[in-house]
Formats: C-alpha cells, structure tokens, sequence
C-alpha cells in the first residue's frame, strides 16, 4: 500500500475541543465505534459462527483505505474511542498498515483510545506492534481453560496458542481483558477457576450473557460438560445465577467505574482483580448506549439488537470526495439510533431475535 494511500481530507480532524459529538435521539452522545475490519475469521465459536460458512467477496469488503476514512469521519464528528474487530481483526492482510494510521489520530489528542477484540490466535505475531501503534490494551475471548473444551467451543480452535499470544501481548505491555461468553452446560463448572487464572495473571475479566444472533445450533460443544446438538436457548445462562455462584467464593464488591462499553465491574476482594458483567438480556444497558457498529462492508448499525442499518459504502463510493455528503449520511443515521434492542431468548421458538451472525457486527 502506498505511503500516501489513506491520506484524505478526513484525516486532517479539527482539533478536539471543537468536535462536538453527534447526540441521538434519547440525548445520547455518539463518542464509541467499534469497525469489524472482516468477516473472516480462523476459528468458527458455536455462538458466533456457523461452522460452514459463506464469506463476503472481495469487492464487497472495504478496502483498508476506506475504513480508514470512515473511522476519520466518524472522529470528525466527535467519537473518541476506536475499537476493531471481525471475525477475527488480525487475519485481515495489511491490518497493521491501519492500526497505524488509526493510531496517528491518538498522537494528535483527536482520538482517546484505540484497541481491538480479538481471539488472541495472532498476538504471539502482533503484539509488540500493536503496542508501537498506540494500542494500550487488547479483549480476548477466551470461554475455558480447557484445551478440549476450547477445541470444541471454537470448532477449530487451540487453546495454547491463545495462551501464549496472551502472554505475549502482556510482556508487551498491553492490558488484557478476557471476554468470557457464559454458556449452561458447557462452561459453567470453570467460573472459579476463570477468576482464579485472571487473578493471577493480572487480567480483568468479563463474562457476557449468550445472545440471540443468528443461527441457533449451538452446535457439539463436547468436552465432560458439554451438550451435543444444544441450542442456543438451552445454553444461556442469566449472570445473576454467574454471580450468585461466584459469591459462594469470591467477595464482589461493585465499582462505580466504566471503560466506556456494557460492562458493569466488581473488585475480587481475594484476587485483587476486577470481574465485569455484560447483561443484554437481564438488565440491558441501552440507556447509557454511546457507540454504533459498522461491518466491513460499510453498514453501519446503530443498535446491535436491531436491523435497522446505514449503507455508508454506497455513500462514500457514489461520491469519492465529497466529505460533507458522508457526514451528513452518518448525522441521519445517528438520528435513527433506537432507544434498545429487542433481545429476547424464545425457547418455544428458538429462533434468532436478530438473524445475521454476530461476527456479521464483531460483537
């Protein structure tokens, strides 16, 4: 890619205390943006994926200099936090050309924070440029300890790769915070030994409510606890029964402290640590929703639980450089941000309340 490639009007932001954000309807201010950079990934989660899977043409995908645009306009109109994800962010060829240039918009004080999600298969490669970049801290899914629960979890996953790309992105010096999806039947005998290993490592964690996006085959989790064939209805598990059964254990103390996202936090008053809790389906977190998702293709949703969605890639492909016509496209949909999602486990049905995939969004 050419030195000059991703140099647009859009990347020369105005300085930031004259960036008002854009405020939706409910007075919410827009100041988070999470960019799937693919859809590709190289594991295939039974929450996430299907395990066949058809994936986007070349031509459908932006290329890197357009999400590097839209994420400039997107600063332009105010966000401070920047996260990527997938699929899996660090498959997609060249990524690291973009984390750069994203990261030259933290140097200018235009952007706060620049991280990703990722499944950690890559960091071993990644993480030392990642810290160079400006990327200060990393979430990585990671649902068990177990080598072959993980295989069957991911389908195509190893769990000591993920292990040792976690290390490396600690040695590196970035802060790693492990996502855990809690799933009934599957890994919900290893919450102790979750906030133990976290404990001692010195990473937050975050355990995340199962949610109803696309297929719902859970598929053969397999593993001593698993349930081969479950649904995904059968593997949801409220966090208020999670942390009921931490308690037995731990003492939780709630932390009036917010890294931005869903989460609500708790101190481990034995490990030191902090314990996140991401509850859509529970106790929703719509009203203090700050952040909008946009897919590599360019569409961007303003509700993860929603299909309403802004086709941003015919905008900025229909008119190359006209920056005032893409952030008049991104202002109107802001305005179309619904109050929350309508997230809901049906059991009879066991249908999807949203039916595109959640690697379709990153999460």
């Amino acid at each position: 890619m050419a030195d000059g490639a991703l140099n647009t009007p859009l990347g020369q932001t105005a300085p930031a205390r004259d960036r008002l954000p854009l405020v939706d309807p409910f007075g919410r201010s827009i100041r988070y943006l999470r960019v799937s950079v693919t859809d590709r990934c190289d594991f295939r989660c039974v929450y996430c994926m299907a395990e066949e899977m058809t994936f986007l043409p070349k031509a459908q995908v932006l290329s890197l200099e357009e999400l590097e645009r839209l994420c400039a306009a997107f600063i332009q109109t105010g966000v401070r936090k920047l996260r990527l994800t997938g699929g899996e962010p660090l498959v997609r060829r060249g990524i690291m050309d973009l984390v750069r240039r994203l990261g030259r918009h933290l140097d200018t004080g235009a952007l706060d924070e620049l991280t990703l999600t990722t499944n950690g298969s890559q960091l071993t490669k990644y993480a030392d440029e990642l810290r160079a970049a400006g990327v200060r801290r990393v979430n990585v899914s990671l649902d068990t300890l177990d080598p072959d629960r993980f295989q069957a979890i991911t389908r195509w996953g190893k769990l000591a790769p993920v292990l040792e790309g976690i290390r490396a992105a600690k040695e590196a010096g970035l802060h790693v915070k492990v996502n855990c999806v809690a799933l009934r039947g599957v890994n919900d005998g290893e919450v102790h030994d979750l906030v133990a290993w976290c404990g001692r490592e010195g990473h937050d964690l975050t355990f995340i409510e199962v949610m109803p996006l696309g297929d719902m085959d859970g598929g053969d989790t397999g593993g001593d606890g698993g349930q081969g064939g479950s649904v995904r209805a059968d593997q949801y598990w409220p966090l208020s029964l999670l942390r009921a059964e931490l308690a037995k254990r731990w003492t939780l103390t709630d932390l009036p402290v917010s890294t931005g996202g869903p989460a609500r936090y708790a101190q481990v008053a034995e490990t030191g640590g902090r314990i996140g809790f991401i509850t859509p389906m529970t106790h929703n977190f719509c009203e203090s929703c700050n952040r909008v998702r946009l897919t590599c293709t360019g569409m961007l949703y303003m509700c993860l639980g929603q299909e309403d969605a802004a086709d941003l890639r015919a905008v900025m492909r229909a008119a190359p450089g006209n920056d005032a016509t893409l952030l008049a496209a991104i202002k109107d949909a802001i305005a179309r941000k619904p109050k929350g999602h309508d997230f809901i486990i049906d059991r009879r049905q066991k249908t999807p309340a949203v039916a595109r995939h959640m690697s379709v969004t990153g999460g």
